[in-house]
């Protein structure tokens, strides 16, 4: 679009902040802001956000983005043409629909009180851990949605008192932002897009509906739930209240798969993002591949109500850079997430230290809830640098155990390899920025990996979405990365072979020494 000056705002509610930010027609940040959110740990293993507060936070973003950009010369209350969300994945809400306000707080994705729920549903049901994959794509697993909200159903009085009414209103994040950006109480609407819809375990991945066989097997009343909604299409418009009115929310996605649009995967290629989890997707197109090897079959996107659907694969790691926040704010190594860098290079290796961060267990590809941390290898020689390299490397082989994975269950065809041969990891997000992390990264996986020059891919990806809808973009300009990747940055192996064996070896003797701690003495 040529003219006036053209704007899509992408709202991305993650783990531990709020942002909003604000596009050009190039696709190009002109203003944003962002605002950090409560963490409360009620009890060991549960983690919980206040729904109100992440409703503020995204308030407050808005209106101080807005105007950053307006203060720069930007004409944004004329320009502003539809708006994106993306959000963290399975994190559940279940409210009033009379009052507006939430019964319980948001239970975030990984919380693990749903674990003794888990157990029972593999006892009772015939298919056991896998009963619900064939439909769904998903194990039993504290980390999805639908445990969640059986928990809330079965232990909160509010919640049982609301559903008894009629009242109750079920959803992930954005179900719960986009019925109130449209009106809350005043007829708000209540939707939801088809990857956070995959995450809940209710969402059949062939009819992108709903499936009913599911929700009698756990009880579930059908009603509580939103109406599923495509990737990018108009949904409807910012009433009133909001720093922007009567504006189209026109893009939604999950996080993850927010961040495949912004790094505009095709079929064969992978990205992996590293936040206070990390997460490595691969598409697979229009096929679902179900997997053999621990990783979760689920919708990569839908760009559309008439578009293909496209398909993935998911490794998700619980614990990424939360161990580096851990190494900050529980022990006090480092002042700040920054320093990590500097303290790691002080060695030219952990010293045969070995980090696995299973704080909650180990989710992709192991699947272990009965699994805790441990840092093994250490001597009278180990210093603070050596543990806080470990801790960058146990990033990289998690990462490493999915992608392994990936191609087991992809194959070779899989997955598209560059010229040379090569497959080529894409990765972004927060911890990206940390130029040795992308060197181990590439040295354990023995294959290159690729930062683009914007590293905040899933607000990105939300806006191509909210733009692709309204017109702003075509299809083909948001997945002509050749571009894009003139900007970025690779990273080449440089490990010799031989170690990096020995090492991943040494990762999986670690990995081993984790399981079943659980039930350690107090």
């Amino acid at each position: 679009m040529s003219g006036e000056e053209v704007f899509i705002g992408s709202i991305d509610q993650g783990t531990t902040s709020t942002r909003f930010i604000i596009y050009d027609g190039s696709a190009s940040p002109i203003g944003s802001h962002q605002v950090e959110f409560t963490q409360f740990y009620p009890q060991s293993g549960w983690v919980e956000h206040d729904p109100m507060e992440i409703l503020e936070s995204v308030r407050v973003c808005i209106a101080k983005a807005v105007d950053k950009a307006t203060a720069a010369g930007h004409n944004v209350d004329n320009g502003l043409k539809a708006i994106g969300l993306t959000n963290q994945r399975e994190t559940t809400v279940v409210w009033s629909k009379s009052t507006g306000l939430p019964l319980y707080n948001a239970i975030v994705w990984m919380d693990v009180r749903t674990s003794s729920i888990c157990r029972k549903l593999e006892k009772e049901l015939p298919g056991g851990r896998t009963h619900f994959v064939e439909t769904c794509g998903l194990p039993i697993s504290t980390y999805f949605s639908a445990l969640k909200l059986l928990w809330l159903l079965e232990n909160v009085d509010a919640v049982k008192e609301a559903v008894k009414k009629g009242d109750a209103l079920f959803g992930t994040i954005d179900t719960w932002l986009i019925w109130n950006l449209t009106g809350g109480t005043d007829n708000g609407l209540h939707v939801t897009d088809m990857s956070n819809a995959s995450r809940t375990m209710l969402m059949n991945l062939k009819t992108l509906d709903w499936d009913k066989a599911t929700l009698d097997a756990l009880g579930i009343p059908a009603e509580l739930l939103p109406k599923i909604v495509s990737n990018a299409e108009i949904i409807g418009n910012i009433g009133k209240g909001w720093p922007i009115t009567g504006i189209p929310i026109s893009g939604c996605l999950g996080d993850q798969h927010a961040a495949m649009v912004g790094q505009a995967c095709r079929k064969g290629e992978a990205k992996s993002t590293y936040g206070t989890g990390a997460f490595i997707l691969l598409n697979t197109g229009e096929e679902v591949i179900k997997s053999n090897h621990g990783l979760l079959s689920t919708l990569a996107y839908k760009l559309g109500p008439k578009a293909p659907t496209n398909y993935a694969l998911e490794g998700s790691i619980a614990i990424a850079g939360a161990a580096v926040q851990w190494l900050r704010d529980s022990l006090g190594v480092i002042k700040s997430a920054s320093e990590i860098e500097e303290l790691a290079l002080q060695v030219d290796s952990t010293g045969g230290v070995y980090f696995v961060p299973a704080f909650n267990g180990l989710f992709a590809p192991w699947w272990r809830d009965d699994a805790r941390g441990v840092c093994i290898g250490i001597t009278r020689f180990t210093n603070k640098s050596h543990i806080a390299r470990a801790v960058l490397e146990s990033m990289c082989f998690q990462v490493k155990d999915v992608l392994d994975s990936m191609n087991k269950d992809a194959g070779e065809k899989g997955e598209s390899k560059n010229a040379k041969g090569e497959f080529l990891l894409r990765v972004d997000g927060g911890a990206t920025v940390n130029n040795l992390l992308m060197q181990i990264q590439a040295d354990i996986l023995g294959t290159p990996v690729i930062r683009p020059a914007d590293i905040e891919t899933t607000a990105l990806g939300a806006a191509y979405a909210a733009g692709l809808a309204v017109g702003v973009w075509t299809e083909n300009e948001i997945f002509s990365s050749g571009e894009k990747m003139k900007k970025a940055t690779t990273f080449h192996p440089i490990l010799a072979e031989e170690l990096r064996k020995n090492k991943v070896a040494s990762w999986c003797k670690a990995v081993e020494r984790t399981f079943d701690l659980a039930d350690l003495s107090l």
